[in-house]
Formats: structure tokens, C-alpha cells, sequence
């Protein structure tokens, strides 16, 4: 069966991609709401879950805790910033749903941050999104606490980009002499 070559589900807590019914509110905006859609989750099954949380919260740090109180085993921060695109011409937005996600190196110095900020008050490990284009931008957000990262922009852009990624990374521990990950998540000097 299919559920056995299932190693971890993440939850889309926050995908702003969607109609939501006729208020935009998503599941990652409300505390009780993340914890009571992952604690129905880990009460049904063991596999690691990820809860993805949304940016488009004033404390993220709330939400990160919620996810961690209800049995998330990581969290990945973030998803990506409301936005909204309008064509001049007809005066209508581009986008069916008016409004949209946006992503890429636009909104990484603001994921770092969310990173940087949930690193400091959950346990779990943090998987960094958001603007990763290089294995500097993926060593920035382990600096600021992130356990792992997720690229997604730099592949439509250069589909080695994760190859890259991961031989930029290698180069740099290797240069500062870095035995593990270990001695750089959440090593910020301040």
C-alpha cells in the first residue's frame, strides 16, 4: 500500500492560494484552530507531521508553539506572503482568486526572520522557506535556527539548484571546518 512509502506528512496550514469561503482566514492565523487540526492528525497516525504555517500573522511564535503543543514533530516556516497583481489594461486583477502567494527572494530576509524568531521558543526543528536560491541563503536561515530548508523558486529558475545547494553547503563546512549541522543551526552571533 501507498501509506508505506509515506515517511512524513506536512500539513498546508496556510496555503493563501485558496478560497477559503467568504473570509479570508486561514488555519495557521488561529492557535486553537493549528492545534486542533494537528493534534486530529497525530491522534491518527505516527508518522512525523509538519505543520506548514503562514507569514501573513503578526506573531508567528504563537502559532509555532500551538503546532509543537498539539504533537507537530517540525514545523516549516514560511509559506508564502498574500499578494495581488493587477492588469492595468482591464482593470481586473491577474490572479482568479484576486489575490495569491507570493514567493521567492523577494520574501527571504522576512522568512529568515520567522525562522529566527520560532527558533527561539519551540523545540522542534524549524525547516526554513522562502527566497532560497543559493547555499548561502540556505546556510543564512540555519544560522537563524532552521534544522533543514525547502527550495522551491530556484528550481523553476536552475533545476540543479538543490544539487547546488547541497555542493555550496559541503564547500562551506568544509572551509570552516564544520564537523556536523549541528555547528551552525541557530549558531547566529549577536
Amino acid at each position: 500500500p501507498i501509506l508505506k512509502k509515506v515517511s512524513a506528512i506536512e500539513l498546508n496550514l496556510s496555503c493563501p492560494n485558496i478560497k477559503h469561503g467568504k473570509r479570508d482566514h486561514l488555519i495557521a492565523q488561529d492557535e486553537e484552530a493549528t492545534r486542533l487540526v494537528v493534534k486530529s492528525v497525530r491522534d491518527n497516525t505516527a508518522l512525523p507531521i509538519i505543520a506548514k504555517l503562514t507569514p501573513n500573522i503578526t506573531d508567528i511564535t504563537k502559532i509555532a508553539k500551538a503546532a509543537e503543543a498539539a504533537g507537530a514533530d517540525a514545523v516549516s516556516l514560511i509559506n508564502t506572503f498574500y499578494g495581488i497583481a493587477v492588469d492595468i489594461e482591464t482593470r481586473k486583477p491577474k490572479l482568479g482568486n484576486i489575490t495569491g502567494g507570493l514567493s521567492g527572494p523577494a520574501i527571504k530576509p522576512l522568512a529568515v526572520r520567522f525562522v529566527y524568531e520560532a527558533h527561539k521558543v519551540i523545540d522542534i526543528p524549524i525547516i526554513g522557506i522562502g527566497g532560497i536560491m543559493d547555499y548561502k541563503d540556505a546556510i543564512e536561515f540555519m544560522l537563524c535556527g532552521a534544522a533543514a530548508v525547502q527550495v522551491g523558486t530556484a528550481n523553476f529558475v536552475n533545476p540543479a539548484a538543490c544539487i547546488d545547494i547541497v555542493k555550496g553547503i559541503k564547500a562551506y563546512s568544509e572551509k570552516n571546518g564544520l564537523k556536523s549541522m549541528a555547528d551552525i543551526i541557530g549558531k547566529l552571533k549577536i
